[in-house]
């Protein structure tokens, strides 16, 4: 990992906390299965927006508050709180056509050259330097977190209500052009209505950073009438929108909640998907892989049923067979790093700690933002005898947290052990150069 590439996930990540209270702890819900299926959900809207499906990641922020938003051309964050308390796929569609219009109408990039000669830049890039995307808890989460330290890092995700017009035009036309029913738009903005009224501690941050008001409110609403619902058929949308909410939901509420509401999707396998889960929780791990074998035997291609069931061996200890269940699941969809990572830590559990190295490594190569496959890789290299990969591994890891000084220690020590001028050893470098440049700026 270079430092331009460092520089370049600061970008990405980093800003995307500036509304959050200082030092608030924030974490990103990593899960294979679901942002695959909200990356179909979002392919539409994407596709007609002229962006990337494949490189812009739908991401999903532990929180219980309704946001969204952008900092980049390369992700669009959406808060659980938001994603739970949608009704149809339509109405995640609007808000990623809504962020995916900030990114097309060039809101982001006049904002980053406006601060590239501001006073308070110096201050945003210290800000950009602490990075966080390293493992959480279990069950996928991926910790981050960020302190609003500075105004400009406080105000550079609220847009103005001329550029929220103009995204709301965008993503409608986008809407349109994708064949999703615009009423979702004005669903969503229903859900925010009155909020302008409260004290801004008691809004929800989407209303902060997007501000609404009475004329944007009707001119959607307007929107939503003149141009109908006369889409195309949502079926491929409105399945992927349940399996997202659905697992999403499962692990996030009681169990016993999940329970009585397994069905309401209409689908059986997302119903056995949260029945799996739910029973997982409940530690009743015979009532779980049966949902999971049923939804497999309705879904034998689908890699993401494999990868749930590999979660629930190997948090029941049942290694062997959690490598053989995540090997399915990788077997199936390759290219896939958080479920390289799966496989990766299952083998390492199970004692095939070269196979494991293979995995991992290959999930690295796909996505090195991961934080929980970067702890499994140093620990991989560690039993493997090769103390400077361990080093520079666990720097990279620490580096990607935020916490510098901690990153300099352990990539100084993989300089050390590794071969000077190779590209691991460089690496190292890269990781102890912005140790020393954070350390500086703490000092002036």
């Amino acid at each position: 990992m270079s430092f331009h590439t460092l520089t370049r996930l600061a970008s990405i990540l980093a800003l995307s906390f500036a509304l959050a209270l200082p030092a608030r702890a924030v974490t990103l819900l990593r899960d294979a299965g679901m942002e695959y299926a909200l990356s179909q959900v979002a392919a539409p809207i994407l596709k007609a927006a002229g962006l990337s499906a494949s490189r812009v990641k739908i991401l999903v922020v532990n929180d219980g508050s309704l946001n969204a938003f952008v900092v980049s051309n390369d992700a669009i964050f959406i808060h659980s709180g938001l994603i739970s308390r949608m009704d149809n796929a339509a109405m995640l569609q609007a808000v990623i056509a809504h962020e995916a219009a900030h990114i097309t109408n060039g809101h982001l990039t006049r904002r980053i050259s406006n601060l590239g000669t501001a006073r308070t830049a110096a201050g945003l890039g210290t800000a950009l330097a602490v990075v966080a995307a390293a493992a959480g808890a279990g069950s996928g989460a991926a910790g981050l977190a960020i302190g609003a330290q500075s105004a400009a890092e406080r105000a550079f995700l609220r847009h103005t209500r001329a550029e929220e017009s103009s995204a709301d035009q965008t993503g409608v036309r986008f809407m349109r052009s994708a064949g999703v029913p615009v009423s979702g738009m004005r669903d969503v903005m229903r859900l925010f209505r009155g909020q302008e009224a409260l004290s801004e501690v008691r809004q929800d941050p989407y209303v902060r950073s997007h501000p609404l008001s009475r004329d944007r409110l009707r001119a959607i609403e307007a929107y939503a009438v003149a141009y109908g619902d006369a889409a195309t058929d949502t079926s491929t949308s409105d399945y992927w929108f349940a399996r997202a909410k659905g697992k999403l939901t499962a692990f996030q509420r009681r169990p016993s909640w999940t329970l009585n509401r397994v069905g309401e999707s209409g689908y059986r396998d997302v119903a056995l998907l949260r029945e799996a889960m739910a029973q997982h929780r409940n530690s009743n791990t015979r009532k779980a892989l049966r949902a999971v074998d049923q939804v497999i035997a309705l879904r034998p291609q689908d890699p993401f049923f494999y990868d749930l069931k590999g979660q629930i061996l190997m948090e029941t200890r049942q290694f062997a067979a959690a490598a053989n269940a995540h090997g399915q699941a990788v077997r199936l969809r390759p290219n896939d790093g958080l479920l390289q990572a799966g496989y990766g830590r299952a083998l390492l559990a199970s004692g095939n700690t070269k196979a494991a190295l293979g995995a991992l490594e290959r999930a690295r190569s796909i996505d090195f933002r991961d934080g929980s496959m970067l702890r499994d890789l140093s620990v991989a290299y560690a039993r493997t005898g090769q103390r400077g990969m361990a080093s520079l591994i666990t720097a990279e890891r620490y580096a990607l947290r935020g916490r510098l000084d901690d990153a300099g220690i352990h990539a100084k020590r993989a300089t050390g052990l590794l071969s000077v001028g190779s590209g691991p050893w460089q690496r190292a470098q890269d990781v102890l150069i912005a140790s020393e440049r954070a350390a500086k700026k703490k000092r002036r």
